[in-house]
């Protein structure tokens, strides 16, 4: 009885103290071009990262794979620190490293205890600015990625991506894979990989972004000291222009009747990052919404597509995308189904985009924006997550667009909204399509095409 009387003396901040109370994200441009991004808070880790405006769109087809190899190179040694002495330097401190390389960006960030910044700090400009390259390094880390790209390949779902920008962007440059082809990687030399970082690791191209118990003033002091030696971008310099990518309505299929399911992937042209119908295509993309057999809920849950799944066995799962470049986008959807299912699967996902188009309802919309709302507020946890959202914002936006603004945004998102932009994006459009594995079953492609629109009389 006694304990039933207890109560939690822990107050919570509702929703809009949330977002009130989010600390302010400070952004100083150094002389040499570089910014440098921070939010302050009491924690006692921080995570430092430089994002870059690198990656497989500014390759062609011979130098596809460089940025990939570059980031495997980086974490083994410097002019400074040759061999393994960078990462023993790193592991000292307790810190975590990491990166990623991405069509449009290349990020290397590190984890650490908030008193160790300046030394962070002092890594990541070494990292960029003396990555060594050396032969020897070259030629064992040649090996690795090969090895990585056969294990690669087992992995469909990432294949029927990179399919699926193979034939919505052929003969561009987001055609390209982030890894490369094996041709590539078999012949890139240390020469190559030198002139990628001498081309791309420029200070306007870069931002240097930190969250966590750090000092926005400590943090700019120490880019000064460290960062000072990036070279600006001169009129003269070859950093290329980004290319424009036009997007094909046409398909990739690989038939591969061994394997025991089917991926399907289907898109249509979305809009660039700084597009303000992004809100609304993600409201659309809540309304679809998610599944997979393991969820709970069977023919009872909110998406209808879901429902339609459960209690036909459509598919394994799906998850409905949202792709976002500089000037371009990738909107669709992406299923895991049995053979037999292919048909059905893909006549449900086609119908519920045209009843986006035409009957989507206030309380689906409601819900859709809730949970994107949930969604928002987990980008607070962790520095690590708040800092890549930093440093990719200022790529993508040239600013971080504080979270007040996303939500009121979405707020202002109702359903004749969804139902203009999805007619816009979708109804009567060539779709892209990627398909692997025994897909048989996959309509043709006229008749995929004829299911982007609705005779209606």
């Amino acid at each position: 009885a006694a304990l039933s009387t207890l109560t939690r003396k822990r107050g919570a901040a509702t929703y809009a103290q949330t977002l009130q109370n989010i600390p302010e994200t400070r952004v100083t441009t150094l002389d040499n071009g570089l910014r440098v991004a921070s939010e302050e808070s009491n924690q006692p880790t921080c995570t430092v990262g430089v994002w870059i405006k690198a990656g497989s769109r500014y390759e062609d087809a011979k130098t596809n794979g460089a940025g990939f190899f570059v980031e495997h190179l980086a974490f083994k040694g410097t002019k400074n620190r040759p061999g393994s002495a960078f990462e023993k330097e790193v592991e000292s401190l307790g810190a975590h490293l990491n990166g990623y390389t991405s069509r449009e960006q290349t990020a290397f960030y590190i984890k650490a205890l908030s008193k160790d910044m300046p030394k962070v700090v002092e890594l990541l400009s070494d990292l960029v600015q003396n990555c060594a390259l050396e032969e020897s390094q070259v030629e064992k880390e040649r090996g690795v990625i090969l090895q990585e790209l056969k294990e690669m390949d087992s992995n469909l779902a990432d294949v029927t991506f990179d399919y699926l920008h193979a034939t919505a962007y052929q003969g561009t440059a987001l055609a390209h894979t982030v890894e490369g082809t094996t041709e590539n990687i078999k012949h890139l030399t240390r020469a190559d990989l030198a002139s990628y970082v001498d081309t791309h690791f420029k200070a306007p191209r870069m931002v240097l972004a930190a969250a966590g118990g750090i000092s926005h003033k400590e943090l700019v002091d120490a880019a000064k000291q460290h960062f000072a030696g990036v070279p600006f971008t001169y009129k003269e310099d070859s950093v290329p222009l980004l290319p424009h990518c036009r997007f094909t309505g046409s398909e990739i299929c690989a038939r591969d009747d061994a394997l025991p399911l089917a991926h399907i992937a289907l898109a249509v042209e979305g809009p660039g990052w700084a597009d303000p119908d992004n809100v609304v295509l993600n409201v659309a993309n809540a309304i679809i919404g998610r599944y997979d057999r393991t969820f709970g809920g069977g023919k009872n849950q909110s998406s209808k597509l879901a429902a339609l799944a459960v209690e036909y066995h459509l598919c394994h799962s799906f998850e409905p995308f949202n792709i976002s470049y500089s000037d371009t986008g990738l909107f669709g959807f992406h299923f895991v189904s049995d053979p037999l299912s292919v048909d059905d699967m893909m006549f449900c996902a086609q119908g519920e985009w045209m009843r986006l188009c035409t009957s989507t309802t206030e309380s689906e919309v409601t819900r859709a924006k809730n949970y994107l709302r949930n969604a928002m507020v987990a980008q607070l946890d962790g520095t690590t997550r708040v800092c890549e959202n930093i440093g990719s914002h200022l790529l993508h936006y040239g600013r971080r667009i504080p979270l007040e603004e996303w939500d009121a945004r979405i707020s202002a998102v109702d359903a004749r909204m969804v139902r203009e932009v999805c007619s816009k994006y979708l109804y009567d459009k060539c779709p892209a399509v990627a398909a692997v594995g025994p897909i048989e079953q996959l309509p043709d492609y006229n008749r995929l095409r004829s299911a982007m629109y609705w005779v209606r009389l």
